[in-house]
């Protein structure tokens, strides 16, 4: 069995969990490739990497609500919390679109040359690939389980 397989055959909740470790390790990675290289485009893309963080946590979150059995208050269930999660998602996009054209036009105000391209380069590509195995692996699990709250998160991966 492949990797990749094995992960899509995890729990929601479990590749929820590794989101929050691989969108950590992604902030981390692109943030250094920004400050070695200077680069607003590195920086905006370790902003999306927060909004990644984010979204994930709160998606974690909402599938704990959601596996939660029936009560009297939601006699069928609270299935739907994991909509919140998609929503919210949509909502950091916003706000990080927000910082990323703030950040941009800071840069075209004062511009500054790039430095060391190749690390930062490398960097950026080293975060992509551990981000699409993670985003393969929970779109993957999203139609196997009926995950809003993956397929949110793989789709912003």
């Amino acid at each position: 069995m492949s990797p990749a397989t094995a992960a899509r055959s995890l729990p929601p909740e479990a590749l929820l969990r590794w989101s929050v470790g691989v969108a950590v390790l992604t902030i981390a990675l692109k943030t250094l490739a920004w400050w070695v290289t200077g680069s607003v485009g590195l920086l905006s893309d370790a902003m999306e990497s927060g909004v990644n963080l984010a979204g994930a946590a709160f998606a974690l979150l909402m599938v704990r609500i959601a596996k939660q059995p029936a009560d009297e208050e939601h006699p069928y269930g609270h299935h739907k919390a994991e909509y919140f999660s998609s929503g919210f998602e949509g909502l950091l996009i916003i706000v990080a679109a927000v910082g990323i054209a703030w950040a941009g036009l800071q840069r075209l105000a004062n511009p500054q040359p790039l430095e060391q391209l190749g690390w930062g380069l490398g960097l950026s590509v080293a975060s992509s690939a551990v981000n699409g195995a993670l985003a393969r692996a929970m779109l993957g699990s999203a139609r196997q389980h009926r995950s809003m709250a993956l397929e949110a998160g793989g789709g912003t991966c």
